[in-house]
């Protein structure tokens, strides 16, 4: 099943799913967290000016997870597509290939789609959903981890825990897109507890706040649709550029020159 609505979507079961467990394991570790993790200055400041403008602009970031699946975040080797990446332990190797293969079987189901209504239809009918699925799901992972109105710490070394890593995620509204997301906004406890189904993380959530006390941060309450999440967005790809190259605890920092236009000779 998992391989069915996975490859549906482009992204290949196996692969994403051993990524994102260690996301779980290493949440807020500077150096071992896997998604949307931070750049040191060293790695930042090594970046193309395109690449920069490609990972802070927006709407370009609306659309990096096709490009992270192939070739992971800045600094990191590997792809979610590769059984020999870095990624996969040696006895997951085969499950990367039938993942692929999974994912090879759609792309060539949409190939023959294009010649049997046209690319045009194929896109309206594919392209443009794939590309909401994309964006919304970039914003979504992206303010799980970024955003809030206070900078969150991130850690190195002995500061870590898995306990101190898991407090740093945000709880987000989305309005009337809570259900659909089975209640995934509640972040904090998907992180702690990840082994609590969907259906009880909103309960277990209101229970877990007064041990959790002042760590916890009460999400902004949205109206049906969450339009409020666009101010920290915006607000957060302009500050969140990078962290210090060293420290155990550490915060992004900006750069000032990111978006200024260059200097005239």
């Amino acid at each position: 099943m998992g391989h069915i609505l996975h490859s549906t979507i482009l992204v290949p079961y196996h692969g994403w799913r051993i990524s994102h467990r260690t996301h779980h394991q290493n949440h807020g570790n500077v150096e071992k967290d896997e998604s949307w993790v931070p750049m040191s200055e060293d790695l930042y400041n090594g970046l193309s000016s395109r690449t920069k403008f490609l990972r802070f602009k927006i709407p370009f970031p609306l659309f990096a997870y096709p490009v992270y699946l192939w070739h992971r975040s800045p600094g990191k080797t590997g792809s979610h597509f590769n059984p020999y990446s870095n990624l996969f332990a040696p006895q997951e190797r085969k499950h990367i290939m039938t993942s692929t293969t999974c994912w090879i079987a759609m792309v060539v189901f949409l190939v023959y789609l294009s010649f049997v209504i046209g690319p045009s239809m194929t896109f309206k009918l594919y392209g443009v959903p794939y590309l909401i699925f994309v964006a919304w799901l970039d914003v979504v992972t992206y303010l799980h981890h970024h955003g809030y109105e206070q900078k969150l710490p991130w850690y190195r070394g002995k500061e870590w825990s898995y306990l101190r890593g898991g407090l740093t995620t945000i709880d987000r509204d989305y309005g009337i897109f809570n259900g659909i997301h089975h209640d995934i906004g509640t972040h904090v406890i998907h992180h702690l507890f990840p082994q609590i189904p969907h259906y009880h993380l909103v309960e277990a959530t209101k229970a877990a706040k007064p041990v959790i006390g002042k760590y916890y941060r009460e999400p902004k309450k949205s109206g049906p649709i969450p339009f409020h999440l666009i101010e920290n967005l915006v607000s957060s790809m302009k500050q969140d550029h990078y962290v210090s190259n060293s420290g155990e605890i550490v915060f992004y920092q900006t750069d000032p020159n990111l978006f200024s236009p260059p200097k005239s000779a």
